[in-house]
């Protein structure tokens, strides 16, 4: 139960994170962002576990950076395909 409640905790910090990395406007709201946060740390945490610097649920400075770039990317990723939709929509 503790570790649902830590991996949303961590992967809301690293979606505002990658948030703040991101310039300009975006377009996902909260709810996007924990997730893409939580895919981040997950995504972290296996390359931490890969490299053999710790667990997939341990906090690690490895992990933390990978988390974050993989946020960062994912956001990236999100915002072109949801940019893309709205300007379908719009038209």
């Amino acid at each position: 139960m503790f570790n649902i409640i830590g991996l949303l905790v961590v992967g809301l910090i690293i979606g505002a994170i990658a948030r703040l990395l991101k310039p300009g406007r975006q377009a996902l709201g909260i709810v996007g962002t924990l997730l893409l946060g939580v895919a981040g740390a997950l995504i972290g945490g296996l390359v931490a576990s890969f490299l053999g610097t710790g667990e997939i649920f341990e906090l690690n400075i490895i992990g933390f950076i990978v988390a974050v770039i993989a946020a960062f990317l994912l956001i990236g990723v999100a915002e072109a395909t949801v940019g893309k939709n709205k300007g379908a929509v719009n038209r």
